[in-house]
């Protein structure tokens, strides 16, 4: 795997080394090994599969707080997606800044998204396919999200938004949340 690490510091970009012959291709898409060789965490506590009819659809952004933050790495199947994540550490030198990142299945790239980042996705193409590995159980509790649209973060969607749940159309503004 080639991990490379994005302008928001600890969360990367995953490719794959693919080694190809006759039959067709083999590639490793993750090695706790690897992973804790570049300080992120791999621990894996669920495995999640989210399929998206139409592109235009958005879903996030979410994210859990402690003592259920979690990680994720996300890799779109079938079609593609534009990935965006936010930095959310008030520590850190990139609070409240973002990053978009194309996933398909054509480029069989990866993301990991840290800890306190928020995370949603775009699709891209009808039936977008989006299968993540996320390191902490799913806690309602914990749970919070970001306003897709919020204009403290000024994300740039590929697309016009086709779908949105209700549940991720009205997250409080941040401003709101944070004041």
């Amino acid at each position: 795997m080639i991990f490379t690490e994005t302008k928001l510091k600890g969360a990367f970009i995953v490719d794959v080394e693919l080694l190809a012959d006759q039959r067709g291709a083999f590639a490793r898409t993750f090695c706790a090994q690897e992973f804790e060789q570049h300080g992120l965490k791999p621990t894996v506590a669920q495995c999640n599969l989210s399929f998206n009819h139409k592109a235009g659809t958005i879903r996030g952004m979410h994210y859990q707080i402690p003592p259920a933050a979690e990680t994720k790495l996300v890799r779109c199947t079938k079609g593609a997606i534009y990935d965006v994540i936010v930095d959310l550490r008030p520590a850190s030198p990139t609070y409240r800044q973002h990053i978009g990142v194309e996933l398909s299945a054509d480029n069989r790239r990866a993301l990991y998204v840290p800890e306190l980042f928020a995370h949603g996705y775009q699709a891209l193409t009808d039936g977008a396919e989006v299968v993540y590995q996320v390191g902490e159980f799913y806690t309602p509790g914990y749970e919070r999200g970001l306003r897709y649209d919020d204009p403290a973060f000024g994300i740039s969607w590929p697309l016009p938004v086709t779908v949105i749940s209700e549940k991720d159309a009205s997250w409080p503004l941040f401003e709101a949340v944070s004041a």
